[in-house]
């Protein structure tokens, strides 16, 4: 058997190719059916609801608006036993199984014949100072955990935003713009986890029990269960010296390549970025955000503020600047380094990894996005990886991608009132211009809903790594029912 062979799909063809096409509304029931939805409700402490519920919209409803979702029914669980119980209907139903990303993390539809988790309501954080872990439930966000550990002297791998999941951003790989590039993806540092799988069965996992297990998740994400609780390292970090220089759009030639130096000699207690910003004009933003490009350079610096202005000095004279925000700061300011935005809106992505910033490559960028480009991107952003992004994990995962340098992603803002599809290939042109130095394959920490396919989510493995991932895949889900994602599909039956 071929482990790498194409997979056979297990599912009615009404139910093929969930994760690859819109989906139907979901299809009449029985009668019966809202007798077992009752039954449903009465054995979880979360809401239940379906198409037409009063709480129906907003419940569903994700920080990128451009993903719609129409379960069949969906359970807004309060613990692990509701999401047990979730899972063993949805068995016992024939649906498929979603979980509704908490924080920035790009979804993929849900509707037609599928059970939506969410898993907001449950916020449980737990710090050990003395091991300095951190154990957090599944609807955890930064924010929340950043002002937990804080209290002790120590620091999560944050991501960009307080509004970012932690568990899902984990899972993916997490990729810190605070403190990546010393310490490494968050999913390396993460000790256990509890996981209830397709089946409705809770396991508690880690590098010494059900070390398959563990290592898929980290990395297959959604695929091989629904995480519960999670448990990791912390950092004794408290401040950081960070922010961001601010430059005009008509000097992003000598900016990018001033970062491009900056970048490639810095320490790696230094994490960094560069953004192009092409706002529309949106509330809260400064006069200088908005009607034109600005570029911005991303600093996140763990030693001495002394050592971190020798080394931004060079950005700082790469061009005149705008508005400078580097300073010494308590890391649970770590929100003023990218200053995303805070509110949902819908908008479109595409993602690459990079093994250079070359003059070419930057000439390829300019060309696309720079100031005399016409595009309709919003955002590019670039971010350094090396250092100890480099690193391997102590424990196998299926996290790869390591010997890339930078990862980019290019955001397009959908009007309200829009139709999401005409903006649908916004971003690609510069996924094409910059293919001559993409790395060989995408990765779980950067894929959009685009992505969704099967030939994409496959090339964010390593081939060895994708038939492992599949062979556990036949192990903890053979009936695909964790399918509306970023889809690892079981093996063919024997």
């Amino acid at each position: 058997m071929d482990p790498a062979a194409e997979p056979h799909d297990h599912r009615h063809p009404d139910q093929q190719d969930t994760a690859q096409r819109a989906h139907p509304e979901t299809s009449a029931r029985p009668p019966s059916w809202t007798g077992e939805v009752d039954r449903l409700a009465g054995s979880v402490d979360g809401p239940v609801l379906t198409p037409g519920s009063a709480a129906y919209d907003e419940e569903v409803s994700g920080f990128n608006r451009s993903v719609t979702h129409r379960p069949a029914v969906v359970v807004g669980a309060t613990s692990e036993a509701d999401v047990t119980r979730a899972m063993r209907f949805a068995q016992a139903h024939g649906l498929a199984v979603a979980v509704l990303s908490t924080g920035h993390g790009p979804s993929v539809g849900a509707a037609g014949e599928t059970l939506l988790i969410t898993t907001h309501r449950m916020t449980g954080v737990t710090v050990d100072a003395g091991r300095a872990t951190a154990r957090v439930e599944a609807g955890v966000r930064f924010g929340r955990l950043v002002a937990a550990a804080a209290a002790h002297g120590l620091a999560p791998l944050a991501g960009s935003s307080p509004g970012v999941g932690v568990v899902g951003y984990t899972l993916a790989g997490g990729a810190s713009p605070i403190m990546g590039r010393k310490y490494g993806w968050a999913c390396d540092h993460v000790s256990a986890m509890d996981v209830v799988t397709a089946d409705g069965t809770a396991h508690h996992v880690s590098p010494d029990d059900e070390a398959d297990l563990f290592g898929a998740l980290l990395g297959g994400k959604s695929n091989f269960g629904v995480v519960t609780a999670m448990e990791f390292r912390l950092f004794p970090v408290t401040h950081l010296y960070a922010g961001a220089l601010f430059f005009s759009g008509d000097h992003a030639r000598e900016v990018l390549e001033a970062y491009g130096r900056f970048a490639a000699a810095a320490p790696d207690e230094t994490t960094s970025g560069i953004a192009f910003l092409d706002l529309p004009p949106l509330p809260g933003l400064p006069p200088f955000l908005q009607g034109g490009l600005v570029v911005s350079v991303r600093v996140s610096h763990l030693g001495p503020p002394s050592e971190g202005e020798r080394l931004v000095a060079p950005l700082r004279r790469a061009a005149p600047v705008l508005m400078d925000t580097v300073h010494e700061m308590p890391v649970t300011d770590f929100a003023a380094l990218t200053m995303d935005p805070s509110e949902p809106a819908a908008a479109v992505e595409h993602f690459g990894l990079l093994r250079e910033l070359s003059r070419k490559t930057i000439d390829a960028v300019l060309d696309t996005v720079g100031p005399s480009a016409d595009s309709s991107v919003n955002l590019f952003d670039l971010r350094a990886l090396g250092g100890a992004f480099g690193n391997s994990p102590a424990t196998p995962n299926a996290v790869g991608g390591r010997d890339a340098a930078y990862a980019f992603f290019a955001l397009t803002i959908v009007p309200p009132g829009h139709d999401v599809a005409a903006y649908a290939d916004s971003g690609r042109e510069l996924v094409e211009r910059l293919r001559p130095w993409l790395g060989p394959g995408k990765h779980p920490n950067f894929l959009a809903p685009a992505d969704s396919t099967l030939q994409a989510t496959r090339e964010a493995y390593d081939p060895e790594v994708y038939a492992r991932l599949r062979a556990l895949k036949t192990v903890y889900d053979p009936e695909n029912r964790l399918r509306v994602n970023h889809n690892i599909p079981p093996l063919r039956a024997a």
